[in-house]
């Protein structure tokens, strides 16, 4: 445990612990004589932790109890001075305290200067008296559920240095008188609370403010001049309010800036040039505003950039060429304005890009450049609903999780070495121009030829329905599996899909295209087309076969639903169920969809999964060993529900040959004995699971996490360290408890002795 205390304190606790290890024989002096202070500072301790909840005192502070042998110097989180008083009250790490701090009498306590309560269940208002502390220099209750306003007390805290409130749900204005005091305040930290109000001017007063952080309150007004006085300002949020008027232009004198977001505000006017200013800036974030205008020129400046939003603006002109200036940028987000012209070749330059997203500014003209394939870091790429043509360029880019290109007049064949989703719908065509005027000979003419059209067009309509009907009698209903021959469905599908014309492909992968149809019921299905060259292999056939009849066996609703399949010489393909939400990987790598699945959701995608995976390994006969169990093969509905997908038609291809024991998955997700005793198992699966589960918990795959596990010199891991960070930190007490168990049998699912992993059922733990 010390390992995971020790880095959340500051130097002057960790040399109060010292000393008290190092000069025990003092601390022993100290306890022998106690002083009044002493057992004030004791007794308030021991007040309050009899307030607390009955686990918080059995266990949590089991320690603070007074004995002949023991002082609260000795006490879990506290260190005192050489004289045996208390300076530091620290249990951030310890989860959870629950109760309120009205028991607590900050007034004993002369010497405090550091008090971290973060991460606990803390209710209640924050206590008048807390101004009492007059040596303060640090006190941080965040990630609590403290309500009510701020209480004007702490104006007293003179010698405040940090000082942290965020999520919790404060509400009220931000009394300026706060600030006349706080002139040594270095860090303001109160988002994800209710405040409401203005920004106060006063706040321009902290001039030694680095770190400010008001986002995701309910403040309104404009952004006040005063903030230009944080000439050493590295961090400025104030982003999820409801903020209105220009962005000023005495911000220029950020020039330490490392970090703006205003985004999700309600901004205006246009971008000023003096941003140009913040050449330290890495993470510009101005997103979900009005802000109008072109992008400047003068951005080329930011040479440090790591991060430009832009998005959901009314932001106009052409996207300038200085951007390739960036050679530190990951992240572009220009969608949803109104930009136009072509998209540079000079992006190239920004080898560093993962995430390029230029989509539905419905103005961008001209091709995709080539030089676009020269992005090998480039995981996402969006041009959708632009009026872009051309040809798609062929490079391939291996680390392209998700390209969306749809909506535009692109043609051409998508590389088939991509890895992730691709959706390929061409933009609907132009309407024809009227005539505004024409000969009346031409006229006549031309209502003639369309009433021939016409007739014929009704009759091939009414003899197609008369055709179709037919077919639907001898062959049954579309949806049943059991009830159509497959050369049919194929004659039906051809019709719908046009020859699986490339409009209609959402996605490609290695073993084929994934095409969306809409059946003449009006159902819409996606529709998995294997290559041709497998079709023809008489091999691959009979696996088909043998697939096609496992596959209509299972029944699960967290798995992917197997609606039809075609089977003939031209091609094989199946058809699924469509899941409106696109692949869990895509999901967890947009910033702007993950905060959609929530602490709950993602326990129920994990609760899902599970279940998926019990029904396959323990209720089928024969059992199913997935193989290949990860985010890009868990889709989403329209409900954020898991389904898991493609259990079979990759992983199951020849059944009868050594190919059942090759090594196959996907990178970072197949259990390690895979390499060397090649026999499959549903252990495969149970170490897959465990990867998806921490995934979906943290936002990003554990890769660093699992290196940590599997070498020798362990640490402790505590679940904040561990949880999304774009999401807030679960309050309810059975979410808490939830992602604390699914993130601790996700560990025990990654073990590296098989035999140590959940033996009994995923669903059931």
């Amino acid at each position: 445990m010390a390992s995971s205390f020790l880095p959340s304190l500051d130097l002057e606790t960790v040399v109060c612990m010292i000393l008290l290890v190092w000069g025990s024989s003092s601390v022993s002096v100290v306890v022998a004589l106690p002083s009044l202070s002493f057992q004030q500072e004791a007794q308030s301790l021991l007040n309050w932790k009899a307030s607390l909840s009955e686990d918080s005192q059995s266990y949590l502070l089991l320690s603070w109890n007074i004995t002949t042998h023991s002082s609260p110097c000795e006490w879990r989180g506290i260190c005192c001075n050489e004289a045996g008083s208390i300076t530091n009250i620290s249990l951030a790490n310890y989860y959870y305290l629950e109760g309120t701090l009205d028991r607590l009498n900050f007034s004993s306590f002369p010497n405090l200067v550091h008090l971290d309560l973060r991460s606990q269940i803390l209710k209640g208002n924050i206590p008048e008296n807390i101004g009492a502390l007059s040596k303060l220099v640090y006190l941080d209750l965040s990630y609590n559920q403290f309500d009510g306003t701020l209480p004007l007390s702490l104006a007293n805290l003179t010698q405040i240095s940090q000082f942290r409130m965020s999520r919790n749900l404060l509400t009220g204005e931000i009394d300026p008188k706060l600030f006349g005091n706080w002139s040594k305040l270095t860090h303001l930290d109160l988002p994800y609370n209710q405040f409401t109000g203005n920004i106060p001017c006063e706040v321009g007063m902290l001039t030694n403010l680095n770190y400010l952080d008001l986002s995701r309150n309910n403040l309104s007004g404009s952004i006040p001049n005063q903030l230009a006085n944080f000439s050493a300002l590295q961090h400025l949020d104030l982003s999820g309010n409801k903020l209105s008027g220009s962005i000023p232009n005495q911000l220029a004198n950020f020039s330490a800036l490392q970090h703006l977001d205003l985004s999700r505000n309600k901004l205006s006017g246009s971008l000023p040039n003096q941003l140009a200013n913040f050449s330290a800036l890495q993470h510009l974030d101005l997103s979900r505003n009005k802000l109008s205008g072109s992008i400047p020129n003068q951005l080329a400046n930011f040479s440090a950039l790591q991060h430009l939003h832009l998005s959901r603006n009314k932001l106009s002109g052409s996207i300038p060429n200085q951007l390739a200036n960036f050679s530190a940028l990951q992240h572009l987000h220009l969608s949803r304005n109104k930009l136009s012209g072509s998209i540079p070749n000079q992006l190239a330059n920004c080898s560093a890009l993962q995430y390029l997203d230029l989509s539905r500014n419905n103005y961008l003209t001209g091709g995709i450049p080539l030089q676009i394939g020269y992005l090998k870091a480039l995981k996402c790429l969006d041009f959708s609903h632009n009026k872009l043509s051309g040809t798609i360029p062929s490079h391939s880019l291996y680390n392209l999780l998700f390209m969306d290109l749809s909506y535009n007049d692109l043609e051409g064949l998508v590389p088939n070495d991509l890895v992730g989703t691709v959706l390929l719908v061409n933009a609907t065509s132009k309407e024809n121009e009227s005539f505004i005027s024409i000969k009346i000979s031409l006229f006549v003419s031309t209502l003639l030829i369309f009433a021939i059209v016409g007739v014929i067009f009704l009759f091939k309509h009414k003899a197609r329905n008369l055709q179709t009907e037919t077919r639907r009698a001898r062959n049954g209903d579309l949806f049943s599996i059991w009830n159509y021959d497959g050369k049919v469905a194929y004659e039906d599908i051809i019709q719908i899909t046009e020859d699986f014309d490339i409009k209609y492909c959402i996605g490609t992968g290695g073993y084929g295209s994934v095409c969306k149809a809409e059946l003449p019921g009006g159902h819409v299905v996606a529709l998995k087309k294997l290559h041709s060259f497998e079709s023809e292999d008489p091999i691959y056939a009979k696996s088909f076969r043998n697939e096609v009849q496992m596959l209509t066996h299972v029944r699960h609703r967290n798995i992917v639903k197997l609606h039809g399949f075609c089977f003939n010489k031209r091609c094989m393909f199946l058809v699924y169920e469509y899941m409106e939400r696109g692949s869990l990987a895509c999901l967890l790598g947009n910033d702007a969809e993950a905060v959609e699945l929530d602490w709950v959701k993602r326990v129920d995608a994990i609760k899902g999964i599970a279940q998926a995976l019990e029904y396959m390994h323990h209720h089928c006969n024969p059992a199913i060993v997935h193989r290949d169990v990860s985010t890009n093969n868990v889709l989403l509905n329209s409900k954020l529900q898991a389904i898991v997908s493609d259990f079979g038609t990759a992983r199951l291809l020849y059944p009868d040959s050594s190919n059942r024991t090759l090594l196959v998955g996907t990178y970072g997700y197949v259990a390690p004995e895979l390499a060397y005793t090649m026999e499959v198992t549903e252990k495969c699966d149970v170490y897959s699971f465990g990867v998806v589960a921490l995934e979906i918990i943290m936002g990003k795959h554990p890769r660093e996490l699992i290196s940590t596990l599997s070498s020798s010199t362990t640490k402790d891991i505590l679940l904040k360290d561990v949880l999304d960070p774009r999401l807030p930190p679960p309050l309810d007490e059975l979410v808490v408890r939830d992602v604390t168990f699914v993130t601790s049998l996700a560990l025990t699912c990654l073990h590296s002795n098989p035999r140590n992993q959940p033996c009994k059922r995923l669903s059931r733990n």
